[in-house]
């Protein structure tokens, strides 16, 4: 009574504000002082003030909206804290499905019209190469060019340079894979710090010298293994610019498969520990090996404030087409951006490869001869056959001569006279000998050069930031800005291809194991910062941070360089040796064993009544693991939770800073078994058999009990279970097994209702609130979708297929994705075994073939988790040769060519199907989402780890499973893919409409997802963690849910992290930490009606000092991405405002 009372007070309170603030304009517009003022004035001031008096009732509105949603916010607290009575039990309906009341906490969703303008874009100029437009453009001919062989003839005239010198930079750097042939280990044993303890001397004996360094997980093992002595030598050498330190990242990141969480982590990471250690700030990027380029990556740069970066490996057709047209030096900029805040000025190296035969100039035959480690009696030599001579006062003009050529034919691809020629390669510079060989006959070569005023050319050693700020001083702006003439391009440098049509499309699906594996430990990852952050904030708080476990801080480090060496583009990729992979694997788990450990630490503390209780015990943790990997390449074991006549209670914890309602399965020792919440009020569970195989139940066990729970945003919450039976709420699923004419033995539980079909059956649906989706009774996959407020269903047609690949001497392999034709369908040797459960709060139906169990489950709850589909695919090619399984969605939807897929879950980018390339040229990478749409409708497959998709017919979305290939593909890898492992791929599955009055901005190049999708997205990348409280003899402590946040964070806002800060003592936290905060552009054009989101939207705003509950904000200073640069002093203000898709950081203190 009293809650209906409040609920009927607060709605009068919304009308009374509503009429009161109309009645406020009105009164506002009739006496506008400005009416008066302009009299008897011309129609044109008449106009102006209507203007005015439209954008001042434009604002009244918006204050007025803003006032109502606070309201509604107010309205929803009551409701959420009001004791009401217990929710109404789910019934079950004569047409067999389960009906779910809607809950009594009703769910307020507005966003203003404001937050919907981003979307629609126009903003700003066109940039002048927008790369999905140099795609259609370009022919793709493939023509010899004659000794740049991809490229066309250079011709100079000797008088080119009369007025303006030529200036050289030559730039020594050696190229260190953190594992590639062999592990990172074994590489640092045998090659790097050879090269690094020779760097030291050799820089040392000529200040003339100069040496690129990107890869900090190398150079910070070395400095752990260094004197002191040679510590102060490193720093001077940086100090001095004869040592660069370039990126700056924990590795030179893949950019198809990484998440952004994991390119920022590690470039945090490798920032601050270049900062603590050399006192030194990275200026430019340099990623001369990753297979492709993401605008993501240059975003990031930019926002560490890097002005400038070098790219090599981009599809040889496009740097034809950018040497010829002079664009190989560009401004890149975001496709949203509209005032040019995200530029960051990029230099595309122009030929075949970063190695010194394709970096002086266009005829690796005459590069060949300046590469001095080449020198005869040697251990490599130049395949061109003419080997290097070594540099003499009688043959330096001949060679300075034909060098000299090269440079200027060079330099006639670019825009000004400075012209940049890296010096090196793979692991180079082990020896001594090496540097000498390189640096004497160089120097000897500039020395004859620069000695000689006609022919106007100054050469030199030089690091990547002289070469940029010499370039920069030549056309004369300041360092980052952008040189008159220079081109603004937009868009990315996928897909990639090194010659003919060898595309590097295979890496995006490559040993798919490793690459769920990393997002599983991401997700942990950033769960254990957050909760470590809050735990020891509240923990100094209440003066018990002595008891606190704050050692944790060095399994978190570990686990964030673990994470940051897998972002290696031979890692994540899949692209390295089986020995090497193993050992990622093997650091992988132990670092998600570590990091389970921070969370559960973090939770106990957290969850205590009484903090005072708190004892920390390694020997025996309070919590128990959710679930457990007997090694790296197997699949995760569920905790099973025993019951027996004392309660069990387990703690949950919700990674999403929103609050969510979501379906929570636990694995109990028996079918009685009773859930109650924290406050001992009964709940309503399913309880469904835990099956091992398509028609076998776990023996002695182990059942399924999934709980509907609300729980807090980045928060904790408990549930209790006991032993016993509740027949009105422990509702147990129904099963049927089709087994079309296979003699199989199903086993029976006399808890559970099963029904088994031998053979024939039609084909059957399952629903929830929102749908009803059809199945194929034969195959067990997905037919169609039917939204429950329209007739007309929805073609959504799964299907799988196979790849073979080439019987020519090229094959596909790691890299390289090389098909035979079109995929064929995949044929089973037996019909699959189905199996469908029906049941009050998720149904779903799994397909068991021969290489692949396919799941479809239904959730049957209001809000996020019942508007998608949850999709998995367990997939064993382990008996496949050569080949590779495809899963295809057929549509209705008439996508005319183009599809759309993310770049590293930061932004979409929109692709087009090209008839003129080969198949395999469409595919691109899915790190996060696809979707293909039209002016009705889109469908987006949200993924939970990298896979490879394309869409090669209109409404179909394709994306590959797995690969097992028996042979290199000549990269050097010198294997192929055959260690596959059992893999479990998951996905979620949305389909949307588009509102009436939303068409698809027409030629657009940029693309957003609905609000819808976001959150779909992190649901499913961010499972709720279930972690049983150990059995221990009573009494049982008190356990309370925690709530961190105080608010509720706008619904476009994700908390990338909250990274607690090493102190002076590395060992230990500092009171300071980094918050990142990313504000999402979404499109509001798609559907949202009663989406059960419990936040709005606020245009950007957000009050951080009343964000956290029980903490203050003492110290908030807004700083570059990284930490490096402070971008305004610290204010005693705490409310910040973000542009949609910024990403920002900020040191802040809890208190």
């Amino acid at each position: 009574m009293k809650l209906k009372k409040q609920v009927t007070v607060c709605g009068a309170a919304v009308f009374c504000v509503a009429v009161f603030s109309l009645y406020l304009m009105l009164d506002r517009v009739q006496h506008d002082p400005a009416r008066h003022q302009s009299g008897g004035n011309f129609p044109r001031s008449q106009i102006s003030v209507l203007q005015n008096r439209i954008e001042q009732l434009e604002q009244l509105l918006e204050e007025n909206h803003e006032i109502i949603s606070h309201i509604k916010e107010s309205v929803l607290e009551l409701t959420a804290n009001a004791e009401g009575p217990p929710a109404p039990l789910p019934y079950y309906t004569a047409n067999g499905s389960w009906v779910v009341l809607p809950e009594p906490q009703p769910s307020f969703f507005s966003i203003s019209p404001q937050n919907c303008q981003f979307a629609l874009g126009g903003r700003g100029q066109k940039p002048e190469l927008q790369m999905l437009t140099v795609l259609e453009e370009l022919p793709f001919d493939n023509v010899d060019g004659g000794v740049w062989k991809q490229g066309f003839d250079i011709s100079y005239s000797p008088n080119d340079w009369d007025t303006e010198d030529l200036q050289v930079f030559v730039v020594p750097h050696s190229h260190n894979d953190p594992g590639w042939i062999m592990t990172f280990d074994k590489y640092y044993t045998e090659q790097t710090q050879h090269i690094l303890n020779s760097m030291v001397s050799k820089l040392q004996e000529d200040p003339r010298r100069r040496f690129l360094w990107a890869e900090i997980s190398f150079f910070a093992k070395w400095w752990d293994n260094i004197s002191a002595q040679k510590r102060a030598a490193v720093r001077r050498l940086v100090g001095n610019g004869q040592l660069e330190i370039v990126t700056g990242g924990w590795v030179m990141p893949d950019e198809a498969n990484s998440h952004y969480f994991a390119l920022i982590d590690q470039l945090i990471e490798g920032h601050q520990w270049v900062e603590r250690n050399l006192g030194a700030t990275p200026r430019s990027g340099w990623a001369v090996d990753p297979f492709g380029y993401s605008p993501t990556m240059a975003y990031l740069l930019r926002r560490a404030n890097l002005t400038n970066m070098l790219v090599q490996r981009v599809h040889y057709a496009i740097k034809k087409h950018f040497a010829a047209t002079h664009s190989l030096e560009f401004m890149w900029r975001q496709t949203w951006d509209s005032d040019s805040s995200t530029d960051i000025f990029c230099h595309m190296m122009p030929f075949y490869s970063y190695d010194i035969p394709h970096t002086c100039g266009p005829d690796p035959k005459v590069c060949c001869q300046f590469d001095f480690k080449r020198l005869p009696g040697g251990h490599i030599n130049c395949p061109w056959k003419v080997p290097p001579r070594t540099i003499s006062e009688t043959n330096v003009a001949d060679r300075a001569a034909l060098l000299l050529d090269q440079y200027r034919k060079k330099s006639k691809l670019f825009r000004s006279n400075i012209l940049l020629v890296p010096l090196g390669d793979d692991f180079r510079y082990v020896k001594p000998q090496e540097w000498d060989a390189q640096f004497f006959n160089y120097q000897r070569l500039f020395d004859f050069l620069n000695s000689k005023p006609d022919l106007h050319v100054q050469a030199q050693f030089g690091t990547l930031s002289e070469y940029f700020d010499a370039l920069y001083k030549r056309m004369g702006v300041e360092p980052g800005a952008r040189p008159p003439g220079f081109p603004v391009l937009s868009g990315d440098f996928f897909s990639y291809a090194d010659r003919e049509d060898h595309y590097w499309t295979g890496y995006f699906t490559s040993r798919p194991f490793y690459k769920s594996l990393d997002r599983v430990l991401e997700a942990h990852l950033r769960g254990a910062e957050i909760l470590y952050s809050l735990a020891v904030a509240h923990a100094r708080r209440s003066g018990l941070a002595s008891q606190y476990p704050l050692s944790n801080l060095a399994l978190l480090t570990e686990a964030r360089r673990t994470l940051g060496l897998f972002q290696h583009h031979d890692a994540i990729t899949g692209t390295a040796k089986e020995a090497v992979v193993v050992d990622y694997g093997v650091r992988l788990l132990r670092s998600l064993v570590n990091l389970k450990q921070v969370i559960i630490n973090a939770a106990h503390y957290l969850v205590l009544g009484d903090k005072a209780t708190y004892r920390f015990d390694p020997e025996a943790p309070f919590l128990q693991m959710d679930e457990t990997r007997l090694k790296h390449d197997t699949l995760p074991d569920r905790t099973v939770i025993q019951l027996d006549s004392s309660p069990r209670y387990v703690v949950l914890f919700n990674p999403l800073e929103q609050e969510r309602l979501s379906v929570v399965s636990l694995l109990v020792s028996s079918p009685r078994v009773r859930v109650f919440s924290e406050d001992g009020q009964p709940l309503v569970v399913q309880v469904s058999a835990h099956w091992s195989s398509a028609t076998d139940m776990v023996p002695d066990v182990y059942q399924q009990v999934s709980v509907p729970i609300r729980l807090p945003a980045l928060g904790l919450g408990v549930l209790q279970l006991q032993l016993g039976l509740d027949g009105h709420r422990t509702l147990p699923s129904s099963v049927r097994v089709y087994l079309h004419g296979r003699r199989l033995a199903v086993s029976r539980h006399e808890a559970f209702p099963l029904r088994v079909i031998d053979s024939g059956a039609g084909d059957f649906a399952l629903s929830n609130r929102y749908m009803q989706v059809w199945f194929s009774g034969l195959s067990g996959l997905l037919k169609s979708i039917r939204r429950v407020d329209e007739t007309q269903e929805q073609r959504v047609d799964m299907g799988f297929f196979v790849y073979g690949t080439r019987t020519s001497k090229d094959k596909s392999g790691a890299y390289l994705f090389l098909p035979d034709d079109e995929a064929q369908p995949y044929v089973p040797k037996d019909a699959p075994v189905l199996r469908v459960t029906e049941g009050p709060f998720f149904s779903e139906v799994v397909a068991y073939y021969d290489h692949v169990h396919q799941a479809v489950r239904l959730y049957n709850l209001p809000g996020v988790e019942g508007l998608s589909l949850e999709m998995s695919s367990l997939v064993d090619v382990r008996d496949y040769v050569n080949k590779e399984l495809a899963l295809r969605i057929h549509t209705n939807i008439d996508t005319q060519g183009t599809f759309f897929t993310d770049l590293n879950g930061f932004q979409v980018q929109p692709r087009r199907y090209l008839k003129k390339l080969p198949l395999q040229a469409n595919f691109y990478p899915m790190p996060v989402l696809a979707y293909i749409q039209d002016t009705q409708n889109r469908l987006t497959l949200h993924t939970a780890q990298a896979l490879g998709v394309s869409s090669l017919h209109s409404g179909q979305l394709e994306v590959i499973l797995d690969r097992r290939l028996m042979q290199d593909d000549n990269r050097g890898l010198g294997q192929g893919l055959k260690d596959n492992k059992r893999t479990c791929n998951r996905f979620r599955l949305l389909l949307e409409r588009r509102t009436l009055g939303s068409e698809v901005p027409d030629g657009h190049l940029t693309s957003y997802p609905s609000l819808l999708s976001h959150l779909t997205s992190m649901y499913l990348n961010a499972p709720v963690l279930a972690l049983p409280v150990a059995k221990r003899p009573p009494p049982a402590p008190s356990l309370h849910s925690f709530h961190p946040l105080a608010s509720s964070l706008p619904c476009d806002f994700h908390l990338l992290n909250l990274r607690t800060l090493q102190a002076e003592d590395a060992a230990l936290p500092s009171a300071e930490a980094a918050l990142i905060l990313h504000r999402k552009g979404f499109d509001c054009g798609l559907e949202a009606k009663n989406l059960g989101f419990n936040c709005t939207t606020s245009q950007g705003k957000v009050a951080l000092g009343s964000l956290f509950h029980g903490l203050d904000v003492g110290f908030l200073q807004p700083t570059s991405l990284t930490l490096l640069y402070p971008l305004a002093s610290p204010s005693n203000s705490t409310d910040i405002h973000l542009e949609p898709m910024e990403v920002a950081t900020f040191r802040l203190r809890l208190s």
